[in-house]
């Protein structure tokens, strides 16, 4: 059974936020606001803060400037991840991920399953890993960051989450760059 194991000293994570929005601004940005208040609430670091519009290319370029960013080590971004003609943060985050994190989005939408029924298909949240930065798309409502916060990242971020999870990873995550 998944656990917390005690023994092991939490380790901070530099979490970058990402709204992909073509009308929010800092001001009125809930989903991005539910982000970082999980996030500090958890002991984790807020890196960076962006919005960016539903432009595959700006969330790319923003992207890009966060893996070289020594001091992210992961990207969370909230927004653009449904099917209509401006949503196309899946598209940005795809065209870059050295490796999907496939199970991300279906457990993503299993768990969302569960609160929202079906309507949680037409959530294309998506993670992957790029130069040793993790990057995880989720829907755009304060709901759907916080479920997958609370029900999926909350633990995988957490050092101490037993039996395994993605911090413990980080200095493996760029062992084909060495050889």
């Amino acid at each position: 059974m998944p656990r917390i194991d005690e023994s092991r000293q939490f380790i901070p994570v530099r979490i970058a936020v990402m709204t992909v929005s073509d009308s929010r601004t800092l001001a009125d940005d809930k989903s991005g606001g539910t982000l970082i208040e999980l996030l500090g609430a958890a002991g984790h670091i807020l890196a960076a803060r962006a919005i960016v519009p539903d432009d595959q290319l700006l969330i790319t370029a923003q992207l890009r400037a966060w893996i070289d960013d020594e001091g992210v080590d992961v990207v969370i971004s909230t927004g653009g991840t449904g099917v209509t003609g401006r949503d196309v943060t899946p598209e940005a985050f795809e065209a870059i991920y050295e490796k999907s994190i496939l199970g991300f989005g279906e457990l993503f939408r299993m768990l969302s399953y569960q609160k929202i029924g079906t309507s949680t298909i037409q959530s294309r949240a998506t993670a992957g890993v790029t130069r040793g930065t993790y990057l995880f798309a989720l829907p755009g409502s304060p709901g759907a960051c916080r479920d997958g916060w609370e029900m999926v990242l909350k633990d995988q971020l957490d050092y101490r989450h037993r039996p395994c999870n993605f911090v413990e990873l980080f200095s493996r995550l760029r062992e084909h760059e060495r050889r």
